[in-house]
C-alpha cells in the first residue's frame, strides 16, 4: 500500500518460499515504479520466525536499500526479537520502530536528512 512517498508492507501468517518470492518481486517493483523513498515493513502478524523468515526480512531490507529507499521494520513481537538474535541473522543494517506511527516518523526524518544533505 502506498502512503505518499512510502510503501507499507505487511508480513503475516506462514511465509512459504513462493509467497516470499512474490512479496520480494512486488515490493521491489513498487519501490522502483513509484520512486519510493521509504518502506515500512510491518511484521506484527508474524508470531513465529524461523531462520528462513529472518533471512527474508534482512534480504528485503537490503533489496529496498539497493533501490535507494530506506526501510524500517515495525511490530516486532518480543518472541520474534529473541528468535532473531538467537538465530544470529545479521540485522545490523535493519532499522526498527515500535509501531507504524513511529516507523513513519522515522522514515520522514530519514527523508529530511537526505534532502538536507543533498
Amino acid at each position: 500500500m502506498r502512503m505518499g512517498p512510502n510503501l507499507l508492507v505487511t508480513l503475516q501468517g506462514n511465509l512459504e518460499d513462493t509467497t516470499v518470492e512474490q512479496i520480494e518481486r512486488a515490493v521491489t517493483h513498487e519501490v522502483a515504479r513509484y520512486a519510493s523513498t521509504g518502506v515500512l515493513i510491518d511484521v506484527s502478524g508474524l508470531s513465529i520466525v524461523d531462520s528462513f523468515v529472518a533471512r527474508v526480512i534482512a534480504r528485503l531490507v537490503a533489496m529496498v536499500r539497493l533501490l535507494g529507499a530506506d526501510a524500517t521494520i515495525v511490530g516486532l513481537q518480543p518472541a520474534v526479537a529473541i528468535t532473531l538474535v538467537e538465530l544470529g541473522v545479521p540485522m545490523g543494517h535493519v532499522r526498527t520502530a515500535r509501531n507504524a506511527e513511529q516507523g513513519m516518523a522515522r522514515l520522514r526524518a530519514l527523508r529530511r536528512e537526505r534532502v538536507d544533505s543533498a
